[in-house]
């Protein structure tokens, strides 16, 4: 058990990597002495692939030319209360339907297939996890390729509802159908939160890849780490940074490349 890990305990000693290079030869040593492996990701991990995160310079939240802010236009009130602009605001930018998996979504399915991965824990809704071959994938957030009638429980593709106009509306009874994802204002699935939390707990080699880790509660599935070895590759800082055995502060993609 890593006694570092974990709100309110004293801070370990942390090997910091900024050179791509050494932490892909690093990470790559951590993952080969695991026995088993979690990897809890964000925004960030797609970023390679061409999707803006959110709080970074460049990301979403920072961007202008939107009527409303986009975290406004992410809320479930919004949803409710402005249907047009919503779907709008999600065809446009939150569905990316040209959008590659990176290096690291290939090797994160790479690792599972030679059985060092358990699962991926991912916040992101792109559905590029699966795309590049994962199969054990805990989408937190939903996914964008998941659309439900709200009426009948008929579900829709990415494609079905791009293709569509103004708020879409069921084939089958007319009901609205709204995204598989978790709005602002909106509660986890408890199913996956409980997926999740087993993951972490059960492995003994937790890797958290492109977050923040400022959004509750997903941020809050790393309290329950029992494992020896925590690893951070973000960019930026994040609160766990002073926890981890090893931070990769480096483009995740490129530290994925072993």
């Amino acid at each position: 058990m890593n006694p570092c890990v974990g709100y309110g305990r004293e801070a370990c000693m942390t090997m910091t990597i900024t050179s791509p290079v050494e932490a892909a030869a690093e990470l790559k040593r951590r993952v080969d002495k695991a026995g088993r492996v979690v990897f809890f990701g964000g925004a960030g991990v797609s970023t390679a692939s061409g999707i803006p995160d959110f709080r970074s310079p460049n990301g979403l939240y920072n961007q202008r030319g939107y009527t409303y802010a986009p975290e406004t236009m992410l809320s479930h009130s919004f949803y409710v209360s402005h249907p047009e602009e919503f779907f709008d605001f999600y065809r446009h930018v939150m569905c990316v339907p040209d959008a590659k998996p990176n290096r690291c979504h290939y090797k994160l399915a790479e690792l599972e297939a030679a059985g060092k991965l358990a699962a991926v824990v991912t916040q992101n809704i792109d559905g590029l996890h699966q795309a590049a071959g994962s199969k054990r994938v805990i989408e937190l957030h939903g996914s964008t390729h998941r659309n439900v009638c709200q009426r009948c429980g008929a579900v829709y593709s990415q494609e079905w509802v791009l293709a569509s106009e103004g708020v879409p509306r069921c084939g089958r009874c007319g009901g609205a159908v709204k995204p598989d994802v978790v709005l602002y204002e909106e509660s986890l699935n408890e199913r996956d939160l409980v997926a999740a939390m087993e993951a972490i707990a059960s492995c003994d080699l937790l890797v958290i890849g492109g977050t923040s880790l400022v959004v509750y509660p997903a941020a809050g599935l790393v309290q329950y780490f029992r494992g020896d070895d925590l690893v951070v590759c973000n960019l930026q800082p994040t609160p766990q940074d002073a926890a981890a055995n090893l931070v990769c502060a480096c483009d995740i993609s490129e530290a994925f490349d072993f």
